[in-house]
């Protein structure tokens, strides 16, 4: 079943991909199933690419499969071929067009078991969880890939102009003060030490105040 194909090559490389990564064969995606885009796992996605139809014939057929799987919350699976490599594709409406997510073999993905083994299972406090979930609401925000930044990679590529212009480069003396950011497991430690701290005193506290009533029945 063929049903999505764009000029040049269906699925043109992204950057950081290699310049020669094109797919080959046919300028077709054939659709092989849908599958609820709720049984994917996670992990065995793996690059994103844009599908758009090249022609006026096609985009009636492909805006049918585009807002089918998009009300049904399907995606289709289908077969390429980049840089000489059969690929499995997951095909999911995205916008006005589809989003082609290569996806991983599972050769290609590490079970969990052998990692999480020794993880144990604990019973947690409802005190602690309570800490916790405020902590999160307090640093709860909103995905926004613009503020992402490779700090080291602009620091690198400002180092190399500075050689190439033959400047000096000198350590920086002012440099900003660090984000605060919230440790979760510090917070919650902080949080246990005083609870326990407090319980001593309190204890301590109705002690003394027993033993001097019991001074005064006394006289």
């Amino acid at each position: 079943m063929a049903e999505t194909e764009r000029p040049a090559d269906p699925l043109a490389p992204s950057p950081g991909e290699p310049a020669g990564a094109s797919v080959e064969g046919p300028r077709t995606i054939d659709i092989d199933t849908f599958v609820p885009r709720s049984e994917i796992d996670e992990r065995y996605l793996d690059s994103p690419y844009y599908i758009v139809p090249t022609d006026q014939v096609g985009q009636e057929a492909f805006a049918v499969i585009r807002d089918a799987i998009r009300e049904k919350k399907m995606v289709a699976l289908a077969r390429v071929v980049i840089s000489r490599r059969e690929y499995v594709v997951m095909l999911e409406a995205f916008d006005k067009g589809l989003l082609a997510v290569t996806l991983r073999y599972p050769y290609e993905v590490r079970d969990q078991a052998a990692y999480f083994e020794d993880v144990p299972d604990l019973k947690l406090p409802a005190e602690m969880k309570q800490l916790a979930a405020h902590i999160v609401d307090s640093k709860a925000g909103h995905f926004d890939p613009a503020k992402f930044e490779d700090n080291y990679e602009t620091a690198l590529v400002e180092l190399l102009r500075a050689k190439q212009a033959g400047r000096v480069v000198q350590p920086s003396k002012d440099e900003p003060a660090p984000q605060r950011v919230i440790n979760l497991m510090d917070a919650l430690r902080a949080s246990i030490g005083a609870e326990t701290k407090k319980k001593p005193a309190a204890a301590s506290t109705r002690s003394r105040g027993a033993t001097a009533a019991k001074r005064k029945a006394g006289r």
